[in-house]
């Protein structure tokens, strides 16, 4: 018996050496088609008229067209054609999502071509009543716009077909414009960051850029280093947190650290998750995993700035603006003189009729926190540009007056240290109307960034009076502090595609230890000490030592039912060396794929002598929330069945004058009196099983809804194409109950 116990326990030891060792395979390598040299230069946009210091765009995002929901495409065509008539923008950038492709449920996500049909109408209607040039129109893939499409250029590549770019033959997946206007040049670089080969949702959520594209990039916003005025702007769908890296752990901040940006422009996260989905990006502060604050790093010492030398540290904004969707939200973004600012506008509620976008002193919650400070202290020649207070105002309606207010928040009550009048710029060909003022501004230095605040006041010809927000700014270019909710963090501050693999391995150790070691255990004890632990009695202990008494003995409870053990045990194997289920991964249903924690394997896509999987880390969707809210729920509410009943066992038997061993005797001969009358209604009635199977209901469901989605999702049968990944723990959880149902 001792010689069998202890080959059990070298072949656990096996099992577990295999789990730390498994290799993990790498994400299919970069196509022959990015091999091709690429040439800098793109569009150059001599932008005209006054004001000649700024220039602005528009950016819309995730559109999200869908035939369920046409009430999205219809708030576009009413509002945004007469708002870009009234903006008058340079350039307006769409950051994908054009499309939805998902069902009515929600649950099946792949192309439909009449989407994109209403999705051209819509956008040839906006431009035409917007009187704009369609060539100042971008539109960029987003990973709705890729749901099942094979093959860039295929059949169901419908963004090819009726996109902007598409049909104003821009080749390439990286688009370059210059905005030249007095004197300075401004770089906008976009690109297509999605899955080369697109799957269905829910599997398709993270942006995937390659070492080719990394090049493309950095070629383009190379182009004009030579030149000392210059603002670089990049723009794509994803933001940095749900990026993926190249298989040489390359990764768009780099590139966009090394030329150090002004902001780069997305969008995919949607305002649902907040409206401080902004992050600031540092060089000499690098974070793998995660970054807790907006802010990476810590404030610039403006003493420590040394004119004579070139600041090494890098650094750029991100800068996520939500959505047309559900938000009804488009931003303008200007540059004044090198000073990058935006404003956010919210359609739910109609139409606008003045927006106001002041242009500097900028908000300091937003501004560089290395750059800003050196340009105050180390640059004479933007002296000028801080002399004025400026501010873009867009107004269907003719403005009379605009002021300008200062407020000093340190006392208590703000106090206004500055009330001026505006007055316009007037020139020839004016784009739009910019208002300055003139102010002292070294009045305004402060070592404090959110002490002043700045608000704009216009008033139209019929009295109507428009407001800007109340913004911080910081003369001396320090910036204010700004926190993220947890729902803001969860999603801009993780980077999920670097936390995947240790998140997964350490899930599965931890589950895989869960089984292994309380076996362990009770293989090397010869006395059973569980029973210790078993006191139905709560009178005189606190609730710490039942929650401490309780966990010990669930966990070691649970390798007493051999069957169910060694059905997770063989589970959490099957997770782990065999295909999760298979499914239809394109919009055609003809391939038949298969999932693995690895990602998806799919036949004829998959070439290539080595295996290689699609779609990591996007499986980390399906993956992560199945080990943690099923697999774990459902070994902790086994465990915990099976102490319970181990305990009302030892209840019945106090009530009954018998024993069932002499080390129970020994620890419980004298309780059956001293038992109180709440332990012995729980234990009589059983409330704690009664909780238990409430807690295995709430598993159950869950899991049933998981199933169910993936069922729709990738048009698969749960019988034939999933049958352990469905149905064995609501095998091993029914079992469970059944085993335990009696003493």
């Amino acid at each position: 018996m001792d010689v069998a116990k202890w080959w059990f326990l070298h072949l656990l030891v096996m099992v577990f050496v295999a789990i730390l060792v498994l290799p993990v395979s790498r994400s299919s390598p970069e196509s022959e088609a990015e091999s091709r040299t690429r040439k800098p230069g793109g569009n150059v946009i001599e932008v005209e008229g006054e004001p000649k210091s700024v220039v602005w765009v528009v950016q819309l995002s995730d559109l999200h067209f869908s035939v369920h929901h046409p009430e999205r495409a219809y708030d576009l065509r009413r509002y945004v054609g007469p708002a870009l008539a009234m903006i008058n923008p340079s350039l307006v950038l769409i950051t994908g999502d054009l499309t939805d492709g998902k069902s009515k449920d929600l649950l099946t996500m792949k192309q439909d071509e009449v989407e994109w049909i209403e999705y051209q109408n819509v956008l040839d209607n906006v431009i035409q009543r917007s009187g704009l040039n369609k060539e100042i129109f971008y539109d960029l893939r987003g990973n709705h716009d890729c749901f099942g499409v094979p093959k860039a250029g295929g059949a169901y590549d419908y963004y090819q077909k009726y996109s902007i770019n598409a049909r104003l033959r821009r080749d390439g997946n990286v688009q370059s414009i210059t905005l030249q206007n007095g004197g300075w040049k401004h770089l906008f670089v976009g690109f297509d960051g999605t899955m080369e080969t697109g799957l269905r949702g829910p599997t398709n959520l993270f942006g995937h850029p390659t070492n080719q594209l990394l090049a493309n990039i950095d070629l383009e916003l190379s182009q004009w280093d030579a030149e000392s005025t210059i603002t670089k702007i990049a723009f794509g769908h994803f933001p940095l947190s749900f990026s993926a890296l190249t298989d040489d752990g390359q990764g768009l901040k780099d590139v966009f650290l090394k030329h150090s940006l002004s902001a780069y422009l997305c969008g995919h996260l949607h305002t649902k998750f907040g409206k401080n989905l902004k992050r600031h990006h540092q060089s000499n502060h690098p974070t793998k995993y995660y970054q807790f604050n907006i802010h990476q790093g810590f404030p610039t010492n403006m003493d420590e700035q040394s004119c004579s030398s070139t600041n090494s540290s890098k650094e750029f904004w991100e800068w996520e603006m939500g959505d047309w969707r559900w938000s009804r939200a488009m931003r303008i973004l200007a540059i004044d003189s090198g000073h990058v600012s935006y404003v956010d506008l919210d359609f739910r509620l109609g139409s606008k009729e003045t927006i106001i976008l002041p242009t500097f002193p900028l908000d300091s919650r937003f501004m560089q926190r290395i750059s800003s400070v050196h340009d105050f202290k180390c640059q004479p020649k933007r002296g000028s540009s801080y002399e004025l207070i400026r501010t873009l105002i867009f107004s269907r309606t003719e403005i009379v007056l605009v002021s300008v207010k200062v407020y000093d928040t340190r006392p208590e009550t703000p106090t206004v240290v500055l009330d001026s009048s505006m007055r316009k710029i007037e020139g020839n060909g004016s784009r739009g109307d910019l208002y300055v003022a003139p102010w002292n501004w070294r009045a305004f230095e402060d070592p404090s960034p959110s002490r002043y605040r700045l608000q704009i006041e216009a008033i139209d010809i019929f009295g109507k009076t428009s407001y800007s927000d109340s913004r911080p700014f910081s003369i001396n270019g320090l910036t204010a502090q700004v926190s993220w909710t947890w729902r803001e963090f969860f999603v801009m501050g993780c980077q999920w595609a670097s936390i995947y693999w240790p998140a997964f391995w350490s899930a599965l150790l931890f589950l895989t230890s869960l089984l292994l070691v309380p076996q362990v255990l009770l293989l090397c004890w010869k006395k059973n000490y569980s029973y210790e632990y078993v006191r139905p009695n709560f009178a005189g202990r606190s609730l710490r030592e039942h929650l401490v008494d309780g966990a010990f003995l669930a966990l070691m409870e649970l390798p007493r039912m051999t069957v169910v053990w060694f059905g997770i045990l063989m589970y959490l194997l099957y997770l782990l060396f065999f295909p999760w289920f298979f499914g239809h991964v394109f919009t055609e249903r003809g391939i038949v794929a298969y999932m693995t924690y690895q990602g998806w394997f799919v036949p004829n896509f998959n070439k290539n002598t080595m295996l290689q999987y699609l779609g990591v880390p996007d499986v980390m969707v399906v993956v992560l929330p199945h080990l943690c809210f099923v697999v774990l729920p459902t070994i902790l509410v086994i465990g915990a069945m099976a102490a319970e009943r181990t305990t009302y066992r030892k209840y019945h038997l106090l009530l009954s004058g018998k024993k069932e061993d002499d080390s129970l005797e020994h620890n419980y001969g004298q309780t059956k009196n001293a038992s109180s009358c709440d332990s012995n209604c729980i234990w009589r009635r059983r409330w704690i099983r009664k909780f238990l199977f409430l807690v295995t209901a709430v598993i159950l469901w869950k899991h049933w809804k998981n199933c169910r989605a993936l069922v729709r999702a990738y048009d698969m049968n749960p019988f034939l194409n999933s049958p352990i990944y469905c149905f064995m723990i609501p095998v091993l959880l029914m079992y469970a109950v059944y085993k335990t149902w009696s003493p």
